[in-house]
């Protein structure tokens, strides 16, 4: 099993910045990829971003130029570095560990909002 811990959301005015935090905890050996998702009220769960053990990313259209990921394999944290917020970009926001074997971890969420 892998627990994830969410930090860092907050209300923020648009064109701001927020730092997210996701810490692992459990069966952090098996950990891979780790991202961030988010959710806007009536709408599904969308893809931000993405990282692997040996740092490649991924990002969502909306984000890349924004947003970045990166990763602390020696603390089992993964950051989402959030700037130029937009009011669109509010959401909670999800951490997401994927196993060796295919398993599926989500954090609690982190309510970020975008005021304009």
């Amino acid at each position: 099993q892998v627990q994830l811990v969410e930090s860092g959301g907050g209300l923020v005015q648009a064109g701001g910045s927020l730092r997210l935090s996701c810490a692992a905890s459990g069966s952090i050996s098996s950990i891979r990829p780790m991202g961030w998702y988010r959710q806007a009220p009536g709408k599904q769960r969308d893809l931000v971003a993405v990282i692997t053990r040996a740092g490649s990313t991924n990002y969502a259209d909306s984000v890349k130029g924004r947003f970045t990921i990166s990763r602390d394999n020696a603390k089992n944290t993964v950051f989402l570095q959030m700037n130029s917020l937009k009011p669109d970009d509010t959401a909670i926001y999800y951490c997401d560990a994927k196993s060796i074997v295919g398993s599926d971890y989500w954090g609690q969420g982190t309510q970020v909002t975008v005021s304009s």
